[in-house]
């Protein structure tokens, strides 16, 4: 998997990606990482990339001018001539979940536009094929998303984790149906008069898948009733 990112701050990324299972995806060749930032592309002496907003309001508005050329200076170097889906990080798209991850790692390039100030340019949308957010809250940039969409990928993508069973039966999984995942435990078998529940010490497997279902159904009825009720909504159940 090949991602391009478009950053204003391309230095943010240098620990991210040395770091813990993204940098093992790229020591493997499962992913690629290219960045590129806006300022390379930006006006007049001091390589402005924002501007005023037109008709008033507060802070600046990131150019269409400037991103567009940085997100076609990617595609116009791609590698084997793979066009990147071009992906906006910003409040106003659609919120990220396990299904769209997986999506996005299964594909061979992904561009990643990581906003600035008070936003960008509203033409910049018909420049791009969908826009994604982390959630109902505002950050002071994309960066952060973008690393955070990377780091989801990456775990995904073959022989990256050391055991690949461990993204099958996780929160918000497809095989899961979506729903939250059910709870683990390790050694003490008490602690602090809390135990591990016996169904777990028994070694029976079919006890134990059953226990895990329940729980992690119950789990979802108590945390994100919203997801169970997708859930069931999908599995033709009421």
């Amino acid at each position: 998997m090949r991602v391009d990112l478009v950053t204003l701050f391309p230095e943010m990324f240098e620990g991210f990606l040395a770091t813990s299972f993204v940098a093992r995806a790229a020591s493997t060749g499962a992913l690629a990482v290219r960045l590129r930032s806006p300022r390379d592309f930006g006006l007049g002496k001091h390589r402005s990339v924002d501007d005023t907003p037109y008709g008033g309001g507060s802070g600046m508005v990131m150019r269409v001018d400037v991103l567009v050329a940085a997100m076609e200076s990617l595609d116009a170097d791609a590698p084997g001539g793979v066009r990147a889906r071009r992906v906006l990080l910003t409040p106003q798209g659609r919120v990220l979940d396990q299904r769209k991850v997986h999506e996005l790692a299964a594909r061979e390039a992904v561009m990643l536009v990581c906003g600035r100030y008070e936003g960008f340019d509203e033409r910049v949308r018909a420049h791009v094929d969908e826009e994604l957010s982390l959630g109902d809250f505002v950050m002071t940039g994309g960066e952060v998303a973008a690393m955070a969409v990377v780091d989801a990928c990456a775990r995904l993508l073959p022989g990256v984790l050391g055991n690949a069973a461990s993204t099958v039966e996780e929160s918000h999984g497809p095989s899961t149906g979506g729903l939250l995942e059910y709870p683990h435990y390790t050694r003490p078998v008490e602690f602090r008069g809390a135990r591990v529940p016996d169904v777990l010490q028994g070694g029976h497997h079919k006890e134990i898948a059953t226990w895990r279902r329940e729980q992690a159904v119950e789990r979802t009825r108590e945390r994100r009733p919203d997801l169970l009720e997708r859930f069931r909504r999908e599995q033709g159940g009421s």
